[in-house]
């Protein structure tokens, strides 16, 4: 039996081409395919996966080479993208029209939230809006109309275009400005504090207004990122403080990012997932609610035994939570800056892994700064961390816009030194030892996986890094985890709904499904440390989303089926 021939670009002409344009049809589908290649691919592969005769396929080539549409690496033989697409890619960018790509993400925003929608761009020290929607509803008339200019720091488009800004380039922008001014009641100008501010809106992925730019008017806003992340303007959401209260308005902060990623086209903050995967048809018996709360991004659960409290923290409140989950009572302590990870010390209180590094924590206030591993300034944060047997903290630390392959691993010691023991990563997160003090896992959550490196826990080095767990798309993004006195690897799986625990080999041996889409950590606690403690998070789920899963952001308490953890070891600084 004859069978038919694939389709390809020896039969694009035949499938409906623009006649007489067979060589240009072809040339354009062997860019293409070199460009959606996963590696770079050699003269046979392309004529191969391209139906094309040898000569033909040849031919081709070379007159896309001699354009430098295509490179040819001089080594490997392979064909690669060439510096002429990147050459008409930047003159794409110099005549991007804004205001038009924007029309219609205004429109729908203005649709969505009966409110006003606004595109701003920076020009020169201030926020200038260039367009508007108005909502339809009868509402208070807004200040700022489009072709106003207003201080950057004081309206929510202006702050999130300042958190995509070099630090550099931001600081002396503000400088230029100073003394701040003041056009709202609750306006930041204490510089400090708003960078603090800035640091949780990148960290966020949206800029919150309250009441800065004007009394009574409030707003949330998204950067529109070019190819480099830098913002090319920000698209905002701005109404009357009565009907956009702070909740409101990080709900519809996952609608500005979409929009903002729409206009550009830009994945720069791709690894800050919108997407959520369908709700299981029922929770998993033995889940129950711990600790209800509306933690944007509750994080870092840890039991503390001497206490009898469950610990954690809220990483973009920023604030730490003692919670006594016998009772759901959970005081809130609100700090200066993001704290993302806790662990006991020895001797007494707590070490917390803040943006300033790990400092102390007394169980009411951050103290000193025992180890900083990150400079002052850079656009980073710490992440989830722990320690091993010997008392030293393990940290993961990201770039606050999630810019890929800016994170690392980091090692901090008693004595108050770091080292970087794994760089290149991209948002590094749950992290736990096995039980023999043999292994050392890592997750790095936008890689959709769980690496296991080889530890030794004498020297405090690993080696022989592979892949433990690997997640395709529509299973879950491997958040925190935690380790088992069996050596079961317990992950919170974000978007997911959903814990695992994969055996030490890496096989699959439970699910527990919950009542959110984006539990973030977990950690065994109780008398017998027999409970699972998991964490959750709210940020970045629309208004539909929280309707469906109410209690995102609160703590549940698993039944871990006869599972027990270990106890936490204390970091001996």
């Amino acid at each position: 039996m004859q069978r038919p021939r694939p389709r390809s670009a020896e039969t694009e002409e035949e499938a409906g081409s623009v006649p007489g344009t067979q060589a240009l049809t072809r040339g354009i589908a062997l860019l293409n395919l070199v460009a959606d290649a996963p590696a770079p691919l050699r003269f046979t592969e392309i004529a191969e996966r391209a139906g094309l005769a040898r000569p033909t396929a040849h031919r081709i080539l070379a007159a896309l080479t001699e354009a430098r549409l295509l490179r040819q690496d001089p080594v490997s033989q392979t064909f690669a993208l060439g510096p002429r697409l990147m050459e008409m890619a930047h003159r794409v960018w110099e005549g991007f029209d804004l205001r038009a790509a924007a029309a219609t993400e205004l429109d729908r925003l203005a649709r969505l939230a009966g409110e006003t929608a606004r595109l701003a761009v920076l020009e020169g020290d201030a926020v200038l809006y260039v367009d508007q929607r108005d909502a339809e509803q009868e509402a208070v008339r807004l200040v700022n109309r489009v072709g106003a200019r207003v201080p950057p720091h004081a309206s929510a488009a202006g702050k999130a275009m300042l958190a995509q800004l070099p630090a550099a380039e931001r600081r002396a922008l503000l400088e230029r400005l100073a003394p701040l001014a003041t056009p709202g009641p609750r306006t930041v100008t204490e510089v400090a504090a708003l960078e603090r501010d800035l640091a949780l809106s990148a960290a966020r992925g949206y800029a919150l207004s309250l009441e800065e730019a004007a009394a009574g008017v409030n707003g949330v806003a998204a950067a529109v990122l070019d190819r480099r992340a830098r913002p090319l303007g920000a698209i905002a959401l701005v109404g009357p403080a009565f009907r956009l209260p702070e909740a409101q308005l990080h709900a519809l902060g996952r609608e500005v990012m979409e929009a903002a990623r729409r206009v550009s086209g830009n994945a720069a903050q791709s690894a800050m997932t919108l997407a959520v995967a369908p709700r299981p048809e029922a929770v998993s018996p033995g889940v129950e609610l711990a600790v209800r709360a509306e933690a944007l991004l509750g994080e870092g659960p840890l039991w503390s035994a001497r206490e009898g409290r469950l610990l954690w923290v809220d990483i973009l409140a920023p604030a730490i939570h003692v919670s006594d989950p016998a009772t759901g009572a959970d005081r809130v302590l609100q700090t200066e800056e993001m704290v993302a990870a806790l662990a006991p010390r020895e001797g007494g209180g707590f070490v917390a892994a803040a943006r300033s590094g790990l400092r102390v924590f007394d169980g009411a206030a951050l103290g000193k700064v025992l180890a900083a591993p990150i400079a002052e300034g850079a656009p980073l944060r710490l992440n989830d961390g722990r320690c091993d047997a010997r008392g030293r903290f393990w940290v993961g630390s990201l770039a606050l816009d999630s810019t890929p392959d800016a994170g690392a691993l980091h090692r901090l010691d008693p004595d108050g030194s770091a080292r970087v023991m794994q760089a290149g990563l991209h948002v590094p997160n749950g992290l736990g030892f096995s039980p023999d003090g043999t292994r050392l896992y890592l997750a790095d959550s936008a890689r959709r996986r769980v690496d296991v490196h080889d530890f030794d826990l004498a020297s405090g080095s690993i080696a022989n890094r592979r892949v433990f767990v690997a997640l395709a798309e529509g299973e879950g993004v491997p958040d925190g985890l935690a380790v088992d006195e069996a050596g079961g690897v317990w992950i919170a799986l974000w978007d997911g709904w959903r814990v695992a625990r994969y055996a030490p080999d890496g096989s699959l041996d439970r699910v527990i499904h919950l009542p959110v889409p984006r539990p973030t950590s977990c950690c065994f606690g109780g008398e017998d440390l027999g409970t699972l403690y998991v964490t959750s998070a709210r940020v970045r789920l629309s208004a539909a989303q929280l309707a469906e899963a109410p209690l995102s952001g609160s703590v549940f308490a698993v039944d871990a089926g006869g599972a027990r953890g270990l106890p936490e070891p204390a970091f001996r600084g």
